[in-house]
């Protein structure tokens, strides 16, 4: 092993055996769970086992969905940054790469990195590491060459970013790898808002995808680094799906919403209780507002059981059309 290889598993050792610097460093608190949670060495040569063809082909097949939004954003990105002697990859949940991008005459760099569709990058395989970093702590993260756990990894930086699918689970990683020597923290620092930028297209076209029935609601955040804010509403102006940002930002939780509330109590505009705004939103607003209650939500609009049930069936057949 060379002799920076060996200073270097020397002094991930050194700080994994400090509890002050776990508290002072992200990377060092990393290093510490590689080698106390996980029990990796650092100075380990060998690497975890790719999955095979046909394994590989599966797991990509149980991420169709995912795969299809990503492709036209993977494939703007490595228009953007090829040239520049990086790599393109998406990574599962569990670390394992689905899908790789790089020029041809990188390929081979790669794929002696084990950058590649099929293998393990979580932080219990490789350690401290762009991919399992980036899921382990679900945020975006730069890990950069000699801030990696394991001195096999020590040649590469990786720039990551997570992605969250409709319901605002943490679903996959995409990574941007390079081993440009000259590639320093400025040109990091570029490529990591490049990345991050991404990762939001990805979410927001799996958002509007699985909510193609349905009218996409921007409730402000567009720009900002966690992301714009989305709720998917359908016609009775409920709100039927949300994205994480949007989650967090409105106090809905990360359970599937079960129950729909109107667009106007989450947003501050009001409580519309008139039939003048269209008969069937109303009703269909008050029951969201109740709790399914009819005899509350009839006590809402100021009506009768009765009266709520025939406006109700008399309204459902007009929106039919």
């Amino acid at each position: 092993m060379a002799k920076t290889s060996v200073r270097h598993s020397d002094h991930v050792l050194n700080e994994v055996q400090s509890s002050q610097a776990a508290a002072l460093s992200a990377v060092a608190a990393s290093w510490r769970r590689s080698a106390l949670h996980h029990g990796l060495d650092p100075a380990q040569t060998a690497r975890t086992e790719r999955l095979g063809g046909s394994e590989t082909r599966r797991l990509c097949e149980a991420n169709g969905e995912l795969l299809a939004v990503a492709a036209p954003v993977l494939g703007s990105l490595f228009s953007t940054l090829a040239r520049t002697g990086c790599g393109i990859f998406l990574a599962d949940l569990n670390g394992v790469v689905l899908e790789g991008r790089s020029m041809a005459g990188d390929a081979s760099l790669f794929d002696s990195l084990n950058l590649v569709p099929g293998a393990h990058w979580s932080e219990a395989a490789e350690g401290t590491n762009g991919i399992g970093t980036c899921l382990i702590e679900a945020r975006q993260v730069a890990i950069l060459r000699h801030e990696h756990f394991a001195s096999r990894n020590i040649g590469v930086s990786c720039l990551d970013s997570p992605i969250h699918d409709h319901e605002g689970r943490l679903v996959a990683a995409l990574d941007v790898s390079t081993c440009r020597p000259d590639h320093g923290e400025a040109m990091a620092g570029v490529i990591a808002a490049l990345v991050h930028s991404a990762a939001h297209q990805i979410e927001r076209d799996y958002f509007c995808r699985r909510y193609a029935h349905a009218r996409i609601f921007y409730a402000g955040g567009e720009g900002s680094p966690a992301g714009p804010s989305l709720l998917a509403v359908d016609q009775d102006d409920l709100v039927i799906g949300a994205t994480l940002v949007a989650r967090q930002r409105f106090r809905l939780g990360l359970q599937p919403l079960a129950s729909p509330r109107p667009l106007g109590d989450l947003i501050g505009v009001g409580d519309r209780t008139s039939f003048r705004d269209g008969e069937r939103a109303v009703l269909h607003q008050a029951l969201a507002r109740s709790g399914g209650n009819v005899t509350a939500a009839a006590r809402r609009l100021g009506i009768g059981r009765a009266t709520f049930y025939r406006r109700m069936e008399r309204a459902e057949p007009a929106c039919a059309h």
